[in-house]
């Protein structure tokens, strides 16, 4: 059997994974900041990661999968006061609702969900340490700074070297900060601030920087270095940077062996985010598609690489999931447990420890759905469900997915109509009325149901 390739950032190749600890993986994932519901570009890393750590448990390895929560920053306070309500009353609905979503995907809840708010003390050590090892200084506005040009390998995730980081920067005559990329580590309370975000240190009362809450809770779970540390594209800088900057400044050796990010989601060819305002949240997309399509679509492309968001696409991915869910429809897989030395078990295995490329292993899982159309075999019906359930698909009866609509389509058919309509037609066909048979049909098809005719003179349906 093939081992495991994983694509390391900080390396810019495939390398061969091994972890510290025999047997054992500890994997660190940004999660979210909880001021607003989740867009679909969350859901792409919380389903990418869960499918790596499912991959990584199915492959013999005992998981510690850490995700985190930012319940503390500059949007969740201006959301607060603008909402008029507490800022753990919004983080505490937000994060409500981010586990709904992630539910809905299909995602595994991780090992553990450590929110930055009960990790201060961690942060204010980790600060102490920095200070000690002269990498942060308090400035005159009573910020506590990481200094940038003291940490000697800054840039090196990235790639981006210092002296091109600071032609780049634009130099603000008033800063206080000693170099314009130094970033904060500690912020000083304003007076405007609630009381619920103000903390006592031994630099006054503030609270802490965004990056170094990652630095922190990752450290405080799975030790000063671990395996795998993931998430979203967009934070390899400055926001990755800067935790190995303050990780390995504060332990002074390596903080972590593998570095994975996943591409971004992209609409006419940009990237989405709130800050552009072109993102849909998850719910959104769920009020017009099934989870799992939108789970199935997100897997559909290889982690690393853009994945196109429109209609359209998410409209083939919900077809080719129909394919796979009908060719388990008249075959009931056998009750025996997946043959990994079958061959499409080896072929799915040889693509998810190439870097875990999911479009290889969901061809792998076609050309088993072809071979179950023809050959009606149980066995191979068992393997392709077994195989498609390690990615977290293809797990409900196949009537119940093919009849299933949107989450909170309300314009869609119910069950009882179509069956009710499927009957009638029957009586039509019977009554030789065949004119009215096909307006119910066609009626039924506008209305997005497909009519499939057995022998035996069984009428099946599903969802197009």
């Amino acid at each position: 059997m093939s081992v495991l390739k994983i694509y390391n950032t900080l390396a810019r190749e495939k390398q061969l994974f091994s972890p510290i600890e025999p047997g054992k993986v500890r994997m660190y994932v940004c999660g979210m900041t909880v001021y607003d519901y989740c867009h679909l570009g969350h859901g792409r890393v919380m389903v990418v990661f869960d499918m790596v750590q499912r991959w990584l448990r199915m492959s013999g390895f005992d998981v510690t999968y850490v995700r985190n929560i930012t319940d503390i920053d500059d949007k969740i306070i201006k959301r607060s006061v603008e909402n008029g309500e507490t800022i753990s009353q919004l983080t505490r609905r937000f994060i409500t609702a981010m586990d709904e979503d992630a539910a809905a995907l299909g995602v595994q809840k991780p090992d553990h969900e450590p929110r930055a708010t009960a990790y201060v003390p961690q942060m204010l050590g980790m600060i102490e340490k920095l200070e000690r090892h002269g990498l942060a200084y308090k400035a005159a506005d009573g910020d506590v700074n990481y200094s940038v040009r003291d940490f000697a390998g800054y840039g090196k995730l990235s790639g981006k070297s210092v002296d091109d980081l600071r032609a780049g920067e634009r130099v603000d005559v008033n800063s206080v900060k000693r170099d314009p990329l130094d970033f904060v580590l500690w912020k000083a309370s304003k007076e405007s601030e609630p009381d619920e975000v103000k903390w006592d240190s031994q630099w006054g009362k503030g609270r802490p920087g965004w990056h170094i809450e990652c630095s922190a809770m990752a450290c405080d779970l799975l030790g000063e270095q671990f395996d795998i540390h993931g998430g979203g594209q967009d934070l390899q800088f400055p926001h990755h940077e800067n935790e190995i900057a303050q990780s390995e400044g504060a332990s002074q050796h390596t903080f972590v062996n593998y570095w994975m990010h996943n591409g971004f989601v992209r609409i006419d060819n940009e990237k989405m985010s709130k800050s552009l305002g072109n993102f849909f949240t998850i719910r959104d997309v769920l009020k017009k598609y099934d989870a799992e399509v939108v789970r199935f679509f997100i897997l559909r492309a290889h982690y690393r690489s853009p994945l196109n968001y429109s209609d359209a696409h998410l409209d083939d991915a919900r077809n080719a999931l129909s394919r796979l869910y009908t060719a388990l429809k008249d075959v009931h897989p056998d009750d025996r447990p997946l043959d990994r030395t079958e061959p499409h078990a080896l072929r799915f295995a040889d693509a998810m420890n190439d870097d875990f490329n999911t479009p290889i292993a969901i061809s792998v899982l076609f050309d088993l759905a072809n071979e179950v159309n023809k050959t009606k075999s149980a066995p191979l019906a068992r393997q392709l469900k077994a195989l498609a359930g390690i990615i977290g698909i293809l797990q409900r009866a196949p009537q119940e997915y093919l009849h299933a609509g949107p989450a909170n389509d309300n314009g869609a058919l119910t069950d009882e109509t179509v069956a009710a309509q499927i009957e009638a037609r029957a009586t039509a066909k019977r009554a030789r009325n065949f004119a009215e048979a096909d307006r119910i049909r066609n009626d039924l098809l506008a209305g997005g149901i497909v009519l499939e005719d057995k022998p035996g003179g069984i009428t099946e349906w599903r969802r197009a």
